[in-house]
């Protein structure tokens, strides 16, 4: 990025709750000219209310990332205002819980529609101007689950693990134009993303509680409940993160946030898949059926 050309434009996606609002406040808080999308005209209220009652360089404006139509407008009311696109902070999401074999199709589909197709249509609108410029980031808010796959979160973590697969592409891609791809990877951080994915469960509810995986269900829940508690790093301390790789001269490919981010980007490396395995069916009480 080219630090004389004043203040910089970030354009974030889900940026109206967890971890999209908190790096939305403070990227404006540090100069950057901020626009927040989302697709709950209620939160962006609020969100703009907050922001005028700071004196804030930040504004929101509406957007389904699984719209084209929605995306493209957007972007170009950025443009419009801003005149570019420094960084994109690819940070909309949400998670489906439910088991492989339980999971409907069409929930597949609507869980790859906003965690990966989302992003890359947004992508695909931001870059051809970045790479003219030679110049901007691309900020990817991917996912502990983006290396390992716990019980229940096959879906999620699937789309992050494309996510992660389609920043490696952008890196290569991009390089020659000088247009940098950024990975932030946290673990488990307490958001609304934990109440959504209760909420699109409700569908899978009977077959939570009797299934056939209802004991691997019991399991996962279990497990989440534990992080939940365990958890004391808060979406501020992601957007703390997300700030260090937009500054950065020649940032990482890919930040980690959490404690349980940095060991399990080195138990990837050091430890085989069977061990991965059996640390994961302990943590969330999977065992053999009799």
């Amino acid at each position: 990025m080219d630090a004389e050309r004043g203040t910089q434009t970030v354009l974030i996606t889900g940026a109206t709750d967890g971890l999209g609002k908190a790096a939305a406040l403070l990227l404006a808080e540090n100069g950057f000219r901020v626009f927040a999308a989302g697709r709950s005209a209620e939160k962006r209220a609020q969100l703009d209310t907050l922001a005028n009652e700071k004196k804030l360089s930040l504004e929101t404006l509406g957007m389904d990332v699984c719209d084209d139509g929605s995306v493209q407008r957007a972007v170009n009311l950025v443009y419009q205002k801003a005149g570019t696109i420094d960084v994109l902070i690819n940070n909309a999401g949400l998670a489906y819980v439910a088991t492989v074999e339980d999971m409907t199709m069409e929930d597949w589909r609507r869980q790859f529609e906003t965690n990966f197709f989302g992003v890359v249509r947004v992508t695909q609108a931001v870059l051809p101007k970045m790479r003219e410029r030679r110049s901007g980031r691309i900020i990817m808010i991917s996912s502990v689950s983006g290396l390992v796959t716990p019980p229940t979160q096959g879906a999620y973590s699937a789309s992050k693990h494309a996510m992660e697969g389609l920043s490696n592409a952008l890196r290569h891609e991009l390089y020659p134009f000088e247009v940098k791809t950024i990975l932030i990877e946290p673990g488990y951080i307490v958001t609304n993303i934990q109440q959504t994915a209760v909420q699109v469960a409700q569908p899978y509810q009977e077959k939570i509680k009797s299934g056939p995986y209802a004991k691997v269900y019991a399991g996962s829940w279990s497990g989440a409940k534990s992080s939940r508690r365990k958890s004391k790093t808060t979406p501020e301390d992601c957007a703390r993160v997300i700030l260090k790789a937009i500054r950065a001269p020649v940032p990482q490919a890919r930040y980690g946030v959490t404690p349980l981010a940095a060991t399990l980007k080195w138990a990837k490396r050091l430890l085989p898949d069977s061990a991965i395995d059996a640390m994961i069916r302990r943590r969330y009480g999977i065992m053999r059926q009799g």
